[in-house]
């Protein structure tokens, strides 16, 4: 099975956010399977260098008339080894800034050149013009960034084409551009339509894979049935309803090479699954480097997390006061809207001793986070997978979280069934607002206070095992049931 796996960021190359751990990860796991994988991302500088990419696979040309020669580099994902292209044209990706946004925070402007790029460059790489000979009998392309690679192949109307997979990682995240790019990305007339390229009278990436994937997966089995919703769908919920034959949920996984708390290098006191006493000594040192009251009885809670209202985060501020008068330190490490930063920065100077706040994301915090946290804060008012509990359950750190997408499909909360039959491993609470969010952070704290009960949970947590093995082999029978009947050999059903 030969697989091109396509996406905007992936870890370590480059990372914002769950798109980079889910795109470094998941490949890794299907070569581990067999599965001959191959991953396309844009060409950043730093990519490139922690790739190794130094070797020019062949030549892309100027498909858009910038002026400037793209070629294809080959390298390696560092550890797992799974070979690397990058889409290596300076004039769109050589740039100070993220891989989206410029330092100020604002969307670089050319996005839709540079996307639209990495969308016609996985498309181009399944032709007979490809300047490498391996061909793909499935494209798997990941959120907006890569949604015009399946229109790409319709376009051409190739006799024969790969089957085409579209996942949806965060279905907020749209793409949308002015529709005289529809001309200037190669796009003929007809395809600028309500079926197709089309919505509210722009030119939608994220629509354009919805339309034309022959498959749709998204990333949690409930948040596949909340997106056919318009509560939860964007503006998406009519389509994605009309395709809900071929959309399914696969929950994500987890990298436990890089999340263990027994061999990681970012920790003070690397410890073992389950060992209390380890845990505490990096409570201990977590407390010490955040400037944090060193109070092992005092539950600390910990937040990794963009910081905005999708998140849940204005919740965290609002129930802050109370969470402070329960003896509670809470420490949050991202970055996000502004007015939420500043929050927790206010915070953290009128009370240096019990909150702290790092703004700026940082890996190596963010698992000394994990490690040295009691629990986990997730008052997310959607999560379409979340990852994060995934890591806190590796390492005995329990989430408070809001009943939604993945994380109702993960957490078990803790009451007098869940506790009395070990299945309780999280604080759930069903209404997303600070009454009930306070709530479940009460509750939590009340157990903590129990030690005989609080271990019954990290045990439970500590049990948890949600490996990439088990995803990737879904991913497998997914490509394997296009691969087999033919599809993606001609045009896609609807």
């Amino acid at each position: 099975m030969r697989v091109l796996f396509a996406s905007s960021e992936v870890f370590p190359l480059v990372k914002t956010g769950g798109l980079a751990d889910v795109s470094g990860a998941l490949p890794a796991a299907l070569a581990e399977s067999g599965v001959d994988v191959r991953i396309l991302l844009p060409g950043y500088p730093d990519a490139i260098k922690a790739a190794g990419a130094k070797k020019v696979a062949g030549p892309l040309g100027d498909p858009f008339g910038l002026g400037a020669e793209a070629v294809l580099l080959s390298g390696k994902l560092p550890d797992s080894g799974v070979p690397v292209w990058l889409v290596d044209c300076p004039a769109l990706f050589e740039r100070a800034g993220g891989p989206y946004q410029d330092s100020q925070g604002r969307d670089w402007p050319d996005n839709a050149l540079r996307f639209a790029l990495l969308s016609w460059t996985a498309a181009h790489l399944c032709t007979e013009g490809s300047p490498v000979k391996w061909r793909p009998q499935v494209l798997h392309a990941n959120d907006w960034q890569t949604g015009l690679a399946p229109a790409y192949l319709h376009a051409w109307n190739m006799p024969q084409r790969p089957a085409t997979v579209f996942t949806i990682h965060n279905i907020a995240y749209q793409g949308q551009f002015p529709p005289d790019m529809v001309a200037r990305l190669g796009f003929p007339p007809g395809m600028y339509a309500m079926d197709g390229l089309e919505y509210y009278d722009t030119l939608s990436f994220l629509k354009a894979g919805l339309f034309y994937a022959d498959r749709i997966s998204t990333v949690s089995p409930r948040y596949a049935k909340e997106i056919q919703s318009p509560a939860f769908g964007c503006g998406m919920d009519g389509l994605l309803t009309h395709r809900a034959a071929d959309l399914s949920g696969i929950l994500n996984g987890a990298d436990y090479q890089v999340w263990n708390p027994a061999a990681d290098p970012h920790l003070a006191h690397p410890y073992a699954l389950g060992d209390a006493a380890g845990k505490a000594r990096n409570k201990a040192a977590l407390q010490a480097e955040l400037g944090l009251a060193p109070d092992s009885e005092a539950p600390l809670m910990v937040i990794v997390s963009r910081l905005n209202d999708h998140k849940g985060m204005d919740l965290v501020l609002a129930a802050l006061p109370n969470i402070l008068k329960l003896g509670a330190q809470v420490a949050v490490v991202g970055t996000g809207d502004k007015p939420l930063e500043d929050g927790f920065r206010a915070a953290a100077a009128a009370h240096p001793t019990q909150v702290a706040a790092r703004i700026g994301y940082s890996e190596s915090l963010a698992h000394r986070m994990m490690a040295g946290g009691d629990m986990l804060l997730m008052p997310s008012r959607f999560e379409p997978c979340g990852l994060t509990q995934f890591y806190a359950f590796r390492y005995g750190t329990v989430p408070v979280a809001h009943a939604t997408g993945g994380l109702a499909d993960t957490l078990v909360d803790s009451g007098y069934d869940t506790l009395m039959t070990g299945k309780a491993n999280g604080f759930v609470f069903e209404h997303s607002n600070v009454g009930a969010f306070q709530w479940a952070v009460e509750r939590a704290v009340g157990l903590y206070a129990r030690k005989d009960q609080w271990a019954r949970i990290v045990k439970a947590c500590a049990a948890q095992d949600f490996s990439w093995g088990r995803s990737a082999a879904l991913y497998l029978d997914l490509y394997k049931s296009l691969a087999g009947n033919g599809g993606g050999k001609g045009k896609k059903k609807t």
